[in-house]
Formats: structure tokens, C-alpha cells, sequence
């Protein structure tokens, strides 16, 4: 299976699109300022699940989870047990959709076990994919959040943010990522939410001796994922 890649010339973003996962050319663990890898979720080329989206007059499939309204969501939390600790992270209520899901899934116990499967020090902690490979998800897809005029937008890709990994536009699944450090990625990643305590412990998954595919040598697993 393939994962995609964004490679960040000195002037120019390039999106490289999907790159084999055994691929060496961008897997260095450490990035400098001019090269971006993009988390990623489904990818391009593999049997698509549906793109579903919450507008009531579609006539593409329903959500398998429902949108909660952004008084239902504001100030719910997460909690991630991970073997190397434990990340709380609060839900912005301005990326229902993604909140949503995430509540559902956690609902479902999906994340109980899985592991941060990509860590790039410097960069971000992904995690989320049932098959630990980059190439999974819950077997659907939904849209992306990106209204420029919301608090979630502008806060940006800064040290503890947690956003979706996607393939692409609308290839919203399971998997998320963390932000290790503030970087600067182009605005395709909905962020629903920001961790409020437990940032040793990401500093210590993403101090974790990955090989070159960016992958833990020793699994980081999530023991389990609550609601708090």
C-alpha cells in the first residue's frame, strides 16, 4: 500500500502525492524547516470507502456517526493511555463533524490498542490506522472543515494541536495526528482539537527510534481511549 507524501521545496510546496511506504527518499527522522511530510490517511489508488458528508439534502450515504451540535461538544475531552503516557485533548467545537467522529469511534473502543504508527520528531505523532500500516481507516470518509474564518483555522498547526489525516480533499477517516512542534503546513488538515495536558508524553513518543519509514522500532501503543 501507498501513503502520501508533501515535500516542501524551498519556494514552492510540491505535493508529491502517494509514496510506497517502504519508500526511503523523505523518511529521515529529522526534517528541516523546508521539508514537509503530509500525514496521511487513505490513500489515492486503494478501494475508496464512500465520501459522506452531513448535508440533509444529499443523496449520499449518512454518517455512520451523528453530528453533535457545538454545545455538545464544547468542553469535551479526551484522554489517550498510551504506554508512554497519558495526552488529554480538548474538542473545538468549531469542527463538529471531526469531533463527532472522533467521539464516536471512541464510543466504539476503535482506538483501544492501536498504535502511533508515523512519528517525526520536530514534526507531529500520527496515529489512528486500525491496520498500523498508514493505509486504513473505519471504513468511510467525510469531508474536511476548513473555514478560514474559524478560531480552529487560525490558530494553525502549532505545538499540541490535533488534527485529521487525510489522502486529499474529503478522505477524512480514523487517523489523526499531533503536532510535536509548530510548522508551518498548508491549511488541508482539519484541526478539531488541543491538547491540555500530557505534552511530555508526546515529547517522549516523539523522541522514539523510528526506522526509516518513520515507524516506532518499539510500538507506541493507545491502551486505551476515554471520554472524559
Amino acid at each position: 500500500m501507498k501513503n502520501l507524501v508533501l515535500t516542501i521545496g524551498a519556494s514552492i510546496i510540491i505535493i508529491a502525492g502517494i509514496f510506497l511506504f517502504a519508500s526511503q527518499n523523505n523518511a529521515s527522522q529529522n526534517k528541516n524547516e523546508n521539508d514537509t511530510i503530509n500525514p496521511t490517511s487513505v490513500p489515492v489508488g486503494s478501494p475508496q470507502a464512500n465520501i459522506l458528508n452531513n448535508q440533509p439534502d444529499s443523496s449520499t450515504q449518512k454518517m455512520p456517526f451523528p453530528i453533535l451540535t457545538k454545545e455538545e461538544i464544547a468542553g469535551k475531552k479526551i484522554k489517550i493511555s498510551t504506554n508512554k503516557g497519558e495526552i488529554v485533548i480538548e474538542l473545538l467545537a468549531d469542527a463538529p463533524i471531526a469531533s463527532s467522529n472522533l467521539l464516536y469511534l471512541v464510543n466504539k473502543h476503535f482506538y483501544d490498542g492501536l498504535t502511533f504508527h508515523r512519528v517525526i520528531k520536530g514534526f507531529m505523532i500520527q496515529g489512528g490506522d486500525p491496520t498500523g500500516t498508514g493505509n486504513g481507516g473505519p471504513g468511510y470518509q467525510f469531508q474536511d472543515e476548513l473555514d478560514a474564518a474559524s478560531a480552529s483555522y487560525q490558530k494553525g498547526y502549532v505545538r499540541g494541536t490535533l488534527a485529521m489525516a487525510n489522502a486529499g480533499p474529503n478522505t477524512n477517516g480514523s487517523q489523526f495526528f499531533i503536532m510535536h512542534q509548530d510548522y508551518k503546513l498548508p491549511h488541508n488538515y482539519t484541526i478539531f482539537g488541543s491538547l491540555i495536558s500530557g505534552m511530555e508524553t508526546v515529547d517522549s513518543i516523539a523522541n522514539s527510534q523510528v526506522d526509516e519509514n518513520d515507524k516506532p522500532n518499539q510500538p507506541v501503543v493507545m491502551n486505551k481511549v476515554t471520554i472524559e
